[in-house]
């Protein structure tokens, strides 16, 4: 018996789940349409994962962080209903340019993993169906529901590690922090590639300590490829007062020059390339 993103699933020679082309094992087992609640989609360009890439954001989100660029997605139902064929006819629209720019296709949020089972058949397709680079922006809380299949079909992980002192991470998250450190070892464990994603917030998580701890967790993991060191800004704040909520972080200031410089000298100091 396989736990399939939480559901036990008879899967193995004797289970009689039938694939169709192009669809995860997941799926078929499940049962479920191919199927999930989508933000948006987009290309970018170096902040989601290597070279240019068609970005996929799922609705749903399990934390409530104080410096979130986009709470409209944290409510799955506030996403629109869409197939998994779309999106991959949208991505396909690009990928000859992707391609040629050594980029990819990343699956974001909102938390992807809300949705593991769309999510992995994302990532399936375009890694499958459209030949690309994969990456999978996830928070880590919710790695549990990533099974090792969905992880074989993620070349990337854009891994979030938002503070090492588990107060701070509550506090900045809404959830603590034991279930991304779980997910950050099981990466390792797999030799999965990683990005760690750190965003310096003065007076919230830019305390020596606090950077230090992340670092030495992240040197020590061995499959750390990069740290992307994020200054905090106030560019979503707008979407907050559009939603009539409170951003608590209207008076921080962004970190300056130095103090950013300061952040990746620690990572640096612990044999991560900080960016």
């Amino acid at each position: 018996m396989t736990v399939l993103f939480g559901t036990s699933l008879p899967v193995g020679p004797d289970a009689a789940v039938a694939v169709s082309a192009g669809q995860t094992l997941a799926a078929a087992a499940t049962q479920r349409p191919s199927e999930g609640s989508v933000h948006s989609w987009d290309l970018s360009t170096g902040v989601d994962g290597p070279g240019t890439r068609f970005v996929t954001f799922l609705s749903g989100c399990p934390l409530t962080c104080l410096y979130c660029h986009n709470p409209d997605t944290w409510k799955m139902r506030n996403g629109k209903r869409t197939s998994a064929d779309a999106v991959i006819a949208e991505a396909a629209k690009y990928r000859t340019f992707i391609a040629a720019s050594g980029g990819g296709a990343t699956v974001s949020g909102g938390e992807p993993l809300l949705q593991p089972v769309f999510a992995g058949e994302l990532l399936h397709r375009l890694k499958h169906e459209l030949g690309l680079h994969t990456a999978l922006d996830t928070s880590g809380f919710l790695g549990v529901r990533a099974t090792d299949a969905l992880l074989r079909d993620t070349d990337l992980v854009l891994l979030d590690i938002k503070s090492w002192d588990r107060e701070t991470y509550k506090k900045v998250t809404g959830r603590p922090l034991q279930p991304t450190l779980d997910f950050a070892r099981r990466l390792a464990d797999l030799g999965k590639e990683v990005h760690v994603r750190f965003v310096l917030v003065p007076g919230l998580t830019d305390a020596r300590e606090n950077i230090e701890g992340v670092a030495e967790f992240a040197g020590a993991l061995g499959n750390v490829a990069r740290v992307d060191v994020l200054p905090f800004h106030k560019l979503g704040e707008g979407k907050w007062q559009a939603l009539d909520m409170n951003f608590t972080l209207h008076d921080t200031p962004s970190p300056g020059a130095e103090q950013v410089a300061e952040a990746k000298a620690i990572f640096a100091a612990r044999g991560l390339t900080a960016v």
